[in-house]
């Protein structure tokens, strides 16, 4: 096969850029957050469902596109990476380009927000402008705290206990404890997620004076860090149905144990380099799985 043959068509450079394996992390928090409120009584807003969805995945996609320009100016994104191409480390797509992708992005969540701050009022002002500034600064910025260990911690918080809540609080009008415990196993798959992308880039990025959590905690530390948090999230289901009868139905994304299983045994066995590609878009498919599973029981948990 000829160099020019594999270089990637203009359009698949930006999908490529765009980290289609990590955009279950926006999509999912949605829609267990859109099932929470339904299962505690609320009716669904189908419109206002969808301007929720449409705005993560703009801001998810807007936070790839500042991660792939802000790396590449720091001098993170080097030739020996083993994650996916990083575009404008390549050359597929100029850094102007990219910088123009990231304003449009966020100007398209902006738009969606528009409508949701309309029906939220101003507690969707404070979560839609921390989510913007808090996806430029993971890695750009003066003090990007993606570099200094403190990726995970945003990733939990923000996918996990904001977007579940808040997406709630979009359809019913009320913050519940409901939805909070609802979007701690979420939270804990989604964080998994970068578990995964740092253990992956360990080597490289400390060479690069990246200090993510991985790098201080190290290799072995980090694998274990990863299989907590599955166990954490297949937990949190447990303590939900505790309670019986139709709680029960909460139990549901125990049916995807198996992949999680598998999934625990291969990162705890030393999976390395480029095989950790695979278990990042595996640990997507997980979290989709086990969150269309959690929303189907958080709908049917609901008392009749």
């Amino acid at each position: 096969m000829s160099t020019a043959a594999a270089v990637p068509t203009r359009f698949r450079a930006w999908v490529i850029a765009a980290r289609p394996a990590t955009l279950p992390a926006a999509a999912v928090p949605v829609l267990v957050g859109a099932a929470a409120a339904v299962g505690e009584g609320a009716a669904l807003r189908p419109g206002v469902l969808l301007a929720t969805l449409l705005s993560a995945l703009a801001i998810q996609i807007g936070t790839n596109f500042a991660n792939d320009y802000s790396d590449f100016h720091r001098g993170a994104d080097r030739d020996g990476r083993l994650g996916p191409v990083r575009v404008t480390q390549a050359g597929l797509i100029d850094a102007g380009s990219v910088r123009r992708a990231i304003v449009a992005a966020f100007a398209v969540a902006t738009l969606f927000g528009a409508y949701l701050v309309w029906v939220g009022r101003w507690p969707i002002v404070a979560i839609g402008l921390t989510a913007i500034l808090c996806g430029l600064a993971y890695t750009g910025g003066p003090w990007p705290f993606g570099y200094h260990g403190l990726g995970d911690l945003f990733v939990f918080v923000f996918f996990g206990l904001v977007a579940v809540t808040g997406t709630a609080y979009l359809q019913s009008g009320v913050w519940t404890a409901r939805s909070l415990a609802a979007s701690l196993p979420i939270g804990f798959l989604v964080t998994d997620i970068l578990v995964v992308n740092n253990l992956r880039d360990l080597a490289t990025d400390r060479a690069a004076g990246k200090r993510t959590l991985a790098v201080r905690i190290g290799d072995r530390a980090t694998r274990r860090q990863y299989a907590a948090l599955v166990a954490g999230a297949y937990l949190v289901p447990v303590a939900m149905a505790a309670r019986g009868g139709r709680q029960a139905w909460l139990l549901l994304p125990w049916l995807s144990a198996p992949l999680a299983l598998r999934l625990v045994r291969r990162i705890l066995g030393g999976m390395t380099g480029r095989d950790l590609n695979a278990a990042l878009k595996q640990t997507g498919q997980l979290l989709l799985v086990f969150g269309l599973l959690l929303s189907a029981g958080l709908v049917l948990a609901r008392p009749r």
